[in-house]
């Protein structure tokens, strides 16, 4: 593994050759790791797009600790690195201290919307929608009435996927319990299957038996107890289906590759100001393939591709905490 692949710690291990202008994109992968089979996977999958297309080659980056943020950052972009793309929230502060000091590296990040600086581009995603789409599926398909979410770290962005997708479950079914668990309040909360199977095993015992995990690579072991257990699961951001076929309900997707490669080939000609990606621009979706063919009914799929047009169009509006942090459909 070369020392552009991964973080280990030490000043030594992030030096980079600074003042070598690469013109290279890269990009900072948040705690979890490239391979989380989740979000970062799917920043992953858009650089590999991106490079297989163009033929152009590209730095990255896994964080292993918080401690790394603000040195990484500086490193690459002292290294000529442009533009710099990183993945999360947790990195908005450290770029609004980092990204003045390099006015000309354009700057890009996923799931910030609050800051205001000439070179960073900032791309938000509409989660609310796209999981209200699987909570319909939830609901729908729940033979017991009861259905769980767990997220990762309690934070605003995590409760707008479990307030979006207990609207669409009581949208499913007026009359459904929702059980919702957050993983954690720290970073480590995404990095948790262990903990993710056993809250999984104990919305189970709660009368759970659809799942829906939004955790990073917690939801690995989510989805493992729920198949261990003969219940269902539900993915998130990126298609989660075949993890385990005809366990896996479907998936929401943040299609937070497409963001990735959208940064990569606008380069330098990146503009500041915040990208919205909606479900009426297919930012978020939800998966259909395959491996949950046998579970979805041409019925449940024609209800929820019928609440998509309306969310598309306003009829639908579904709550979004991040703007008003109460969750009418159930109780965290």
């Amino acid at each position: 593994m070369t020392l552009m692949k991964k973080v280990l710690g030490t000043a030594a291990t992030l030096a980079l050759t600074a003042g070598v202008a690469t013109a290279e994109p890269a990009i900072i992968f948040d705690l979890g790791g490239k391979f989380d089979k989740s979000f970062n996977e799917a920043a992953f999958n858009g650089a590999e797009r991106w490079a297989q297309e163009t033929g152009g080659t590209y730095k990255e980056l896994e964080m292993q600790d918080e401690a790394q943020r603000e040195q990484a950052l500086r490193r690459l972009a002292e290294a000529g690195s442009n533009p710099v793309v990183m993945t999360g929230f947790a990195f908005g502060d450290v770029l609004a201290k980092v990204a003045p000091d390099f006015p000309d590296t354009k700057f890009a990040i996923i799931d910030v919307d609050w800051l205001d600086q000439p070179n960073i581009t900032q791309i938000a995603f509409t989660e609310h929608e796209g999981s209200y789409l699987v909570g319909m599926m939830a609901g729908l398909a729940s033979k017991t009435g009861t259905v769980g979410f767990i997220g990762g770290m309690d934070i605003p962005l995590i409760r707008r996927f479990g307030c979006g997708y207990a609207q669409g479950v009581v949208a499913a079914n007026p009359d459904a319990k929702i059980v919702l668990n957050m993983t954690g309040t720290t970073p480590a909360a995404w990095n948790d299957p262990v903990k993710g199977a056993e809250l999984a095993k104990g919305q189970k015992s709660q009368g759970a038996d659809v799942i829906y995990a939004a955790a990073g690579g917690t939801g690995v072991g989510v989805l493992q107890a729920a198949a261990d257990e003969g219940i269902l699961s539900i993915g998130v951001d990126s298609n989660q289906n075949g993890m385990h076929p005809g366990s896996v309900l479907t998936s929401m997707l943040k299609r937070v590759d497409n963001a990735v490669y959208d940064a990569f080939t606008k380069g330098t000609a990146l503009e500041p100001g915040v990208t919205v990606m909606d479900l009426a621009a297919g930012g978020v979706g939800y998966a259909m393939d395959e491996n949950n063919a046998s579970l979805v009914t041409a019925e449940m799929q024609a209800a929820v591709d019928a609440a998509a047009e309306k969310i598309k169009s306003g009829e639908i509006v579904v709550h979004d905490y991040m703007s008003d942090d109460t969750c009418p459909a159930a109780t965290f």
